[in-house]
């Protein structure tokens, strides 16, 4: 690329390599796995490096593909969405972005994305499955619902401006947190029109790109091959889970299962069996609602306003006055899971294996395991992540309110229900965990320009 101008899509890749998904399918990237649905990148350039990468250079991921972008619209957009959701949706800006999270009338979050109001009557949810399409039918309003293929490129870590900023030749200082911008990549043949957006999974500065699904791997690499002189990595499915867990964002279908998948219309439908996932840990699997929550356990009712009538709203407003869970983060003994391991190596059932960095290995969201205090029921523990920046085994927890306080000693009941179970100590910690300056709050001034 020109030191002066914008990163060109690299032809000499993307015109000889097929595509995998959304990605080129580079020689040297040799674990590719069929996720949902779509083919993703299983790991990139290995998972230690993948772990460090937003936290010291930056990471591109394309784990986001398909149609997950549902385009609402027509006189009753507004009315619509905010039928459905817990949020105050009159009061978004246009070509502005916010976290949308609905539930099912049991107050359980049945679908949360990321969403766009583009005109007054015209509103995108991104990156998730298409919940207002089977709600859709339930209500009547005047909207029309499309979905459309779309690839979410996403890229995080300390020089992912600066990255960004080689690739577009241009400035971007003046995106804001949640601001959505059109963007041109220069192509083969013709720019490529796409969205970036300053927003991310990995909890320090963070950008997406969208656009049309075709356009994914030309994207996809017009950001590699820029990052590369700068120690860009490719994350891929094994690890991404870990920026979830240490950024403190709580995710259907990596930290627990969306309450649509009790809906009739999606168990009928495709999207039912994609959504669900095997149902593992040591609580029953039989307890699906152990799986589940609401905005209350994860820290969300903020965002709810019970200034109007949405779905789900009757059992969230009994909560807020009898609220009794949060999320927080747990960190686990080290010495105890020493003792998993060795167990591998000695006679007699071993203990539940610990896949690194992610155990159980992801889609994980119906992996739940029991946490006591005293020997008695105090939460549940989702998927555990091994943070290779902090060398510690943490997870996400939805914990009794009076447990939840910092430095609290509790145990994780490690294993699958009716096998044999480590009780592993674990210590109530900071939530989020990552401790480095957040996406919202990021002093761009202390990064070096890409232009």
């Amino acid at each position: 690329m020109s030191d002066t101008g914008a990163a060109r899509v690299s032809e000499d890749v993307v015109g000889t390599l097929p595509s995998v998904g959304a990605v080129p399918a580079y020689p040297d990237v040799h674990n590719y796995s069929l996720i949902w649905g779509a083919m993703r990148v299983w790991e990139g350039d290995g998972w230690q490096a993948e772990s460090m990468s937003w936290k010291e250079t930056a990471y591109v991921a394309a784990n986001l593909v398909g149609p997950i972008e549902v385009v609402i619209s027509g006189p009753d957009a507004q009315a619509f969405l905010s039928k459905i959701s817990i949020n105050d949706v009159y009061s978004w800006p246009i070509h502005g972005s916010k976290h949308l999270v609905m539930l099912s009338d049991d107050g359980l979050i049945a679908n949360h994305s990321l969403a766009v109001r583009d005109s007054e009557h015209s509103f995108r949810t991104l990156a998730s499955p298409p919940w207002p399409l089977f709600q859709q039918g339930k209500f009547h309003f005047d909207v029309d619902i499309q979905l459309n293929e779309i690839f979410v490129l996403q890229v995080a870590g300390p020089l992912s401006l600066q990255i960004l900023e080689r690739v577009l030749g241009k400035d971007l200082r003046d995106i804001g947190f949640l601001d959505v911008a059109t963007v041109h990549i220069p192509g083969i043949d013709e720019p490529m029109e796409l969205e970036l957006s300053r927003i991310g999974m990995a909890g320090t500065l963070a950008y997406e790109i969208r656009g049309p699904l075709s356009s994914g791997p030309a994207a996809y690499d017009a950001v590699y091959q820029a990052g590369k002189p700068l120690g860009i990595k490719r994350l891929g499915w094994r690890t991404y889970a870990v920026n979830h867990t240490e950024g403190g964002f709580p995710q259907l279908g990596v930290t627990w299962l969306p309450s649509m998948i009790q809906d009739p219309g999606v168990q009928h439908s495709p999207l039912g069996p994609l959504l669900d996932a095997p149902r593992t840990g040591s609580i029953d699997p039989s307890d699906v609602r152990a799986r589940m929550r609401t905005p209350h356990e994860v820290n969300w009712a903020w965002m709810g306003k019970f200034d109007h009538d949405f779905v789900g709203r009757a059992a969230m407003e009994a909560e807020a006055v009898d609220r009794k869970r949060k999320t927080v983060i747990l960190r686990w003994n080290a010495e105890d899971l020493v003792d998993v391991f060795a167990s591998q190596f000695q006679p007699g059932e071993p203990y539940k294996f610990i896949e690194f960095p992610v155990a159980p290995q992801q889609p994980a969201g119906g992996h739940a395991d029991l946490v006591t205090k005293d020997g008695k029921p105090i939460g549940i523990s989702s998927a555990a992540v091994y943070s290779y920046f902090y060398r510690e085994m943490i997870s996400q927890t939805t914990i009794d309110l009076d447990q939840a306080q910092i430095g609290n000693e509790v145990v994780v009941h490690w294993g699958d229900f009716g096998k044999r179970i480590k009780q592993v100590r674990a210590t109530v910690e900071r939530f989020p965990y990552l401790d480095l300056p957040s996406n919202r709050d990021y002093d761009l001034s202390t990064v070096p320009s890409g232009v």
